[in-house]
């Protein structure tokens, strides 16, 4: 019994004649536990993608990025990652918290590499968790079900330029999002962010906004 493929898949590997290959891989490249190779890679990253599904069966996918090693392999079988200040809509942590399916793209632009983790997450705010992140607001912990390697066969090979001024870090005050200065948000966000605005010089207009993401300044 296959962990990967269901009836759709095997129609399209049928049609494609390529049952007997996709069953090779699996056999081959299908782990349920990190080794140290593919640990060190997961804690090696900088960032990820995330899918994850609502209560009505819609995904969505999310750009996730952090220092590296700010997702942490904690078992044989598991891991954990922050959850850091966004936008406030909580997409991706209350998809979480209603369906707990998540999958995980590791891409490598420099060498490039690539590597798949699914599992089962929860939304966790223990505070010994917590500590473990500068200025997350809540953790997540994945339990996984599935690890394999991709071929980078079609990964666009990039060269990393510079960290986000985002990030957060130890003993550095990390600046408000620039799209929160924007005047038409400003009776929508909290007090602490109204107090990052005015020592950032104040609010812009959404047009400044749109012209400094333009920029890359965003």
């Amino acid at each position: 019994m296959s962990r990967l493929f269901g009836d759709r898949h095997r129609q399209f590997q049928d049609m494609f004649e390529s049952r007997p290959l996709a069953d090779r891989i699996e056999d081959i490249a299908l782990k349920t536990e990190f080794d140290d190779l593919t640990r060190g890679f997961v804690e090696a990253q900088d960032m990820f993608f995330l899918a994850t599904t609502d209560d009505r069966g819609r995904p969505t996918c999310s750009y996730k990025g952090g220092a590296p090693g700010f997702v942490r392999v904690t078992g044989p079988s598991t891991l954990v990652f922050p959850s850091y200040n966004g936008n406030g809509m909580f997409l991706s942590v209350g998809n979480i918290a209603e369906t707990h399916h998540v999958g995980m793209l590791f891409i490598d632009f420099e060498t490039p590499n690539r590597l798949r983790v699914q599992g089962e997450a929860e939304v966790a705010d223990d505070p010994d968790l917590l500590e473990c992140y500068e200025e997350a607001e809540l953790v997540i912990r994945v339990n996984v079900t599935e690890i394999w390697p991709n071929c980078p066969r079609y990964v666009h090979h990039y060269k990393r330029v510079r960290d986000s001024r985002y990030v957060p870090r130890a003993n550095c005050e990390t600046p408000v999002a620039e799209w929160k200065r924007v005047d038409g948000v400003q009776d929508v966000i909290d007090d602490r962010d109204r107090r990052k605005v005015e020592a950032a010089g104040g609010t812009i207009t959404q047009e400044e906004w749109f012209d400094a993401v333009g920029r890359g300044e965003g």
